[in-house]
């Protein structure tokens, strides 16, 4: 795929992302899987609204892909998230056996925010994790900014 359809899928995970900042019960995170060029699903962290402390953007988009497509694999299916995943995250996308996952904010950047993960995925080697996880970043400023405004 080219760089221009990922960097438009990114900033439809980003724009979900501005859209779960301002909705009642959602959260700043955003998420969009794709499938040959097709959304299967897109959406927001959902924890608030849920009450459900799984309901982040990633496994939540996961999980409604899966039941989408009636499979447990999303193996020709890349994510897009306005965020680098967390732990929890991050091991629903391995055992989706995703292609890809692209985010733009850092975790880092996410703790700067205000959003802490867990000190194990802090003193995880980030270079291991990008390359076991398939992880690239793109549009970080624009994925920081949904945080700002």
């Amino acid at each position: 795929m080219k760089k221009e359809l990922h960097e438009k899928f990114m900033l439809k995970a980003i724009n979900w992302a501005k859209k779960g900042k301002d909705t009642d019960g959602g959260g700043a995170f955003g998420a969009v899987i794709v499938k040959e060029g097709h959304i299967i699903a897109e959406g927001h962290n959902q924890v608030g609204s849920k009450t459900d402390c799984t309901q982040h953007a990633e496994l939540a988009m996961v999980q409604e892909a899966c039941r989408k497509l009636k499979s447990k694999s999303l193996k020709g299916c890349v994510l897009y998230t306005s965020c680098e995943p967390c732990l929890m995250c991050l091991g629903a996308t391995r055992w989706a056996d995703l292609d890809q996952v692209f985010y733009g904010a850092s975790a880092d950047d996410a703790k700067e925010a205000g959003y802490i993960y867990s000190d194990l995925f802090y003193k995880s080697n980030t270079e291991n994790r990008h390359l076991e996880f398939k992880l690239k970043q793109m549009l970080r400023d624009e994925a920081i900014a949904v945080w700002e405004s």
